[in-house]
């Protein structure tokens, strides 16, 4: 991932996803992280506008190239967390773009189909994370730059509450709404790194002092949805939506659909009035005396900056104050706002002949986010027919950002996926650094409740632990029931010396979800109070005795899973 020398650069002949991975491969020497410490043992990479001493840091500009003498505060904290820095990504050009071909190193291709973009800024840093390449890797989100790409490559992407982690030492797009972003393969890994890299900085005009709500949002959350969303005619996407919105009733959500035009009008502001100005103070001093090694469409971008008086910036603000109120009204109707993270896919060919309009498209639901002071969470969703990824981002306000990844991670191990590009399952949901530990009851399963098994999201969705794999008493006797879809057992408590010792297994489950999980068991079935082997009690499913009537015994058998898998061998 070291930055190319010109003779580095990729030959004319080759393609954009082949020059990408060309130079994401390479790694420079790592800088070695502190020999203990919360992120000990773990690599990550950091967007190329991000300084760490005696690395270029060049924004994907040649001639804007320098060598830092010190490390941006983020790298700091990490590297004295324990973690290794391996070296720096590619991105869009001043980190001004969200699709990740706007690089003179050429186009950083998607980690699933390379004929499609990764999306940006971020793109490099999503795209060595998606593929296994580094554990996580920094990017810098001002307009969904750090969510985008995420969406686009099955990982997820935080972008934390402004000024919660230092920008000292950033290249800035826009300071007075940038942020340092994360991308993991999962949730609990990025609120980790979250958790390292805070803290206030005196020397960052832009970091603040935040109180996180320590708090989960209650059982019932109340997500938001757009009552009009625009996929730009991509089908798919538009299905990948709705079966994200039935996930979220799935986890106990309450849909409430809200007026996006407040969110809507204040993204437009971001590119299309006297805001895009501070993104040209950002390298006013360079692009006044080198406008010609921008490359374009960002050297447009950034000049159109040029145009605005300090009254039309006035006015601008003016405007997104106004919209930031009538917005906080909407915040009274839901506790989460859930969006796609990109409405849709392009392909490289058609993101460079039409680079600014599907640029835009692609910062539907991520343009506002920064400029109305909200933390945000993109978290995978699903695997389309045609084999790209499609993400959701869970949005909420300012200092939210330990709640969002509670939820968050709670959704995104309900969808099955594996990490990233990579075939790795999913690994047991981890602590919310910054969540209060809950009250939590013991819940004994035996059947399509266990394990790989069809029920089982309905668990780990609810945020539910595996804590011990055990038997009953010798006191239960075991059926399987006839006609269940997914095929289900009966346990039912018989007279002693009359039983068996049946398998199962033992989940911790918060309080605050168990409500939803027992609402949620069909007849004849229902949760009681289970003996186990030790002689200790948990609550577990049983079965009323009226549906056992002309069942198949199978405790012989010693449990569900054996059951099952003896019944696969006959029909194989």
């Amino acid at each position: 991932m070291v930055h190319p020398t010109a003779t580095d650069r990729p030959a004319a002949a080759r393609t954009h996803a082949e020059g990408a991975r060309a130079w994401i491969s390479r790694y420079e020497p790592a800088l070695q992280g502190a020999a203990a410490g919360p992120l000990a043992g773990l690599r990550f990479a950091v967007k190329d506008n991000i300084d760490a001493a005696g690395q270029r840091t060049t924004a994907a500009c040649e001639a804007f190239a320098y060598k830092p003498a010190a490390h941006a505060t983020v790298v700091h904290k990490l590297l004295s967390a324990g973690a290794s820095l391996l070296g720096k990504t590619n991105l869009d050009q001043f980190a001004c773009g969200l699709n990740g071909t706007r690089s003179p190193w050429g186009a950083v291709p998607n980690a699933f189909d390379p004929a499609y973009v990764s999306g940006g800024s971020s793109s490099g840093s999503a795209y060595v994370v998606a593929t296994g390449q580094v554990d996580f890797a920094l990017g810098t989100d001002t307009a969904g730059s750090g969510r985008v790409p995420a969406g686009l490559n099955n990982i997820v992407g935080l972008k934390p509450s402004k000024g919660l982690i230092s920008a000292r030492g950033v290249l800035p797009a826009a300071q007075s709404v940038d942020c340092v972003s994360i991308f993991a393969r999962t949730v609990g890994l990025a609120a980790r790194v979250l958790d390292a890299a805070r803290g206030y900085d005196a020397q960052d005009p832009y970091s603040r002092e935040l109180l996180l709500a320590t708090q989960p949002f209650p059982a019932g959350f109340r997500y938001g949805v757009p009552h009009k969303l625009e996929f730009f005619g991509d089908a798919q996407a538009k299905a990948a939506y709705e079966l994200a919105r039935a996930q979220l009733r799935a986890l106990g959500g309450v849909e409430v659909l809200i007026d996006f035009e407040p969110f809507a009008q204040a993204a437009a502001l971001l590119y299309e009035s006297a805001l895009v100005a501070e993104r040209y103070a950002a390298i006013r001093e360079f692009f006044d005396a080198h406008e010609s090694e921008v490359m374009e469409p960002v050297r447009s971008i950034i000049g159109r900056g040029r145009g605005y008086s300090a009254a039309d910036l006035y006015a601008a603000q003016l405007q997104l104050r106004a919209l930031g109120q009538r917005a906080a009204t909407l915040w009274q109707q839901m506790d989460v706002l859930c969006v796609p993270t990109a409405p849709t896919h392009y392909t490289i060919a058609q993101m460079q002949a039409d680079p600014v309009v599907l640029n835009r498209n692609l910062g539907a639901y991520t343009n506002f986010v920064n400029l109305l002071d909200y933390a945000a969470l993109s978290v995978p969703s699903s695997i389309r027919p045609d084999g790209l990824p499609f993400g959701i981002t869970l949005i909420g306000p300012c200092g939210s950002d330990w709640q969002l990844a509670e939820l968050g991670q709670r959704y995104h191990h309900a969808t099955g996926l594996t990490q990233g590009a990579t075939v790795e399952p999913l690994p047991a949901p981890r602590p919310i650094p910054g969540i209060a530990p809950a009250a939590t009851v013991r819940v004994a399963v035996v059947g399509a409740h266990l394990t790989g098994m069809p029920l089982n999201p309905q668990l780990t969705e609810r945020g539910a632990q595996l804590v011990a794999r055990t038997t009953t008493a010798p006191h239960y006797r075991l059926y399987a029931l006839p006609g269940t879809v997914p095929p289900k057992p009966g346990l039912q408590r018989v007279a002693e010396g009359q039983g068996a010792r049946i398998v199962v297994e033992i989940w911790e489950m918060p309080l605050g979800h168990y409500g939803s999980f027992v609402a949620a068991v069909p007849a004849p079935l229902s949760i009681g109070t289970l003996m186990l082997e030790d002689g200790s009690s948990v609550q577990g499913f049983l079965c009323e005795a009226q549906a056992l009537s002309g069942a198949q015994d199978i405790t012989g058998y010693g449990g569900w899973r054996a059951f099952v898998d003896a019944q696969r061998s006959k029909q194989a």
